[in-house]
């Protein structure tokens, strides 16, 4: 066989996207390295630690590290079944695209709206998530008195964010692969080089540490406050999980780009896989890293996981030197940045997807794509106006507890917060949905087609990705008061769930309006299906 015959074709892509309905209006300039970036900076191991820390170590104590590999198996198995289906459907919007051939519009409709709107509130979440960080690196190189917690400065950081990110993303997918390929070097140097910095400062407890609670089964010794009656396993652990929970997931945006993915029916599978595992190893290595270099004496350990200190604390603590200090809060805000970017990009691909298929009002402005830079630009335009409305939220923040029914909505808890909280359950239910569209094509005799197949393990990785997707949920979502755990640190009670009906039912009304059943099912050709497929009907 000549080298020409192994050679991938861009012809090939551009072939199984006929035969799918769509013709080629994307760039297709997103190389596998790119690819895998735009996976592994919306997953971002250096944003979620930053964020989720404390709330794992101060619930769980540092065992809850070995947590990590549960959740990182449970998603691998996703990942997996993600890959096969994006190896037969390379189309733009993923998950949307994935459960539309394999259930059908109405259903697929369902599975892109909850997914759409968890990645909008990923995008607000992303990018007032770094004020802190960008406000401590003001004030520390030009004197400024900037205050993280005033609604209007949160309000400017996020807008210039905001503005900068669309425009680097309206450019082209080139660009917003070299941002995320950029910011992976980033999270390389900010997860292994912060481990090796504290190593070479020197750890303060040996490994058998990270196999301690440090008591945090109890509330006297818990870091947080609060309490698990002194069970860890069937307390503790419940809880922290979801500090590993809330950071393994945006893998599955490779699929969202494979329209400008060269060999997408090769490189989505490996980039959804590449991107989790190694997103694990560098969580593992910087979690641990920070345990260890948590102070030795009671009261130091209890400020390093609490909210009061946490991994700045811990970091100043170990590293005197402020230059280094700065250098790690250059690295911290870029890692936000490429990871807002990158969620940003997934998200506008998913829109775009939604509005050339007739599924969103006003689809034929949404799936507009610029001649010169080949882009989606309304749809990335939307993408940052919505997160904007979003971010307004903060300044919706009750003084006193607000009783509606039987819903306790708590004090100095902003709306922002409130929906943020929906952004892990949305995307979990949109997952477990997919899967779950995947189980039923394969009931109904779907082979898939694409070059990455599960083969002999199809219906195990299904079944077991669908487990591992509806238990967590379930964890994620359980209402069980605010004064529990759960309540207190993640869901804030039936706040979650509250604001998961209320986009339920925007979904309802822009879903009457669309008719997707009506509209989508002209894109539901898939020529290539196996004899037991089935079109869209």
């Amino acid at each position: 066989m000549s080298a020409h015959d192994t050679r991938h074709d861009a012809s090939d892509d551009d072939h199984r996207l006929a035969a799918l309905g769509y013709r080629p209006e994307l760039s297709r300039v997103l190389s596998r390295f790119a690819s895998f970036s735009v996976a592994f900076t919306y997953l971002s191991p250096m944003v979620g630690i930053y964020s989720l820390f404390v709330f794992g170590a101060g619930a769980g104590g540092p065992r809850y590290i070995w947590l990590m590999p549960i959740v990182v198996f449970g998603m691998w198995l996703v990942a997996r079944v993600f890959g096969e289906l994006g190896s037969h459907y390379p189309v733009a919007g993923a998950l949307y695209q994935y459960s539309k051939y394999t259930v059908g519009p109405r259903y697929g409709w369902w599975v892109g709206w909850f997914y759409g709107m968890a990645l909008l509130v990923t995008v607000a979440a992303v990018d007032t998530g770094v004020v802190p960080y960008v406000v401590s690196l003001s004030n520390n190189w030009f004197n400024t008195s900037l205050d993280s917690g005033s609604h209007t400065t949160v309000l400017l950081i996020t807008l210039a964010l905001l503005a900068v990110q669309t425009s680097l993303n309206i450019v082209g997918a080139k660009m917003m692969g070299r941002v995320a390929g950029f910011g992976t070097y980033a999270e390389m140097v900010g997860t292994f080089g912060i481990a090796i910095i504290l190593l070479i400062a020197g750890f303060h407890h040996g490994l058998g540490f990270l196999f301690s609670s440090e008591g945090a089964e109890h509330v006297k010794t818990n870091s947080l406050g609060v309490d698990f009656g002194g069970n860890w396993w069937a307390g503790a652990a419940l809880i922290a999980i979801l500090a590993h929970v809330y950071i393994f997931y945006g893998f599955e945006s490779a699929g969202d780009v494979a329209e400008e993915t060269k060999d997408a029916t090769r490189q989505v599978p490996r980039a959804m896989q590449q991107a989790l595992l190694v997103g694990g190893l560098t969580s593992f290595v910087l979690v641990a890293a920070l345990l260890l270099a948590t102070p030795d004496d009671p009261a130091g350990y209890k400020k390093a996981t609490s909210l009061d200190g946490g991994v700045p604390f811990i970091l100043s603590s170990n590293i005197s030197a402020s230059w280094l200090n700065d250098l790690l809060l250059l690295l911290v805000i870029f890692a936000f940045f490429s990871c807002g970017s990158s969620v940003q990009g997934a998200g506008a691909r998913l829109a775009f997807s939604f509005a050339r298929d007739g599924a969103l009002p006003g689809g034929k402005m949404v799936s507009k794509v610029s001649p010169r830079f080949h882009t989606p630009v309304n749809a990335l335009l939307l993408g940052a106006l919505v997160p904007i409305v979003f971010t307004l939220l903060v300044n919706l923040t009750p003084n006193k507890d607000v009783h509606i029914g039987f819903i306790t909505y708590p004090a100095k808890v902003s709306a922002l917060t409130a929906l943020v909280s929906f952004g892990v359950s949305g995307i979990y239910l949109s997952f477990l949905l997919t899967v779950i569209g995947a189980i039923v094509a394969r009931s109904r005799g779907w082979v898939p087609q694409g070059p990455f197949q599960l083969g002999r393990l199809g219906w195990a990785t299904t079944i077991g990705a669908a487990v591992y997707l509806g238990l967590m949920l379930i964890n994620v979502v359980a209402p069980t008061g605010l004064t529990s755990p759960r309540g207190a640190l993640f869901n804030l009670d039936w706040v979650t769930l509250a604001v998961m009906a209320v986009i339920g039912l925007l979904g309802l009304v822009a879903f009457l309006i669309v008719r997707p059943a009506e509209r989508v099912v002209v894109h539901g050709r898939d020529d290539l299906a196996a004899p037991a497929g089935r079109r869209l009907e």
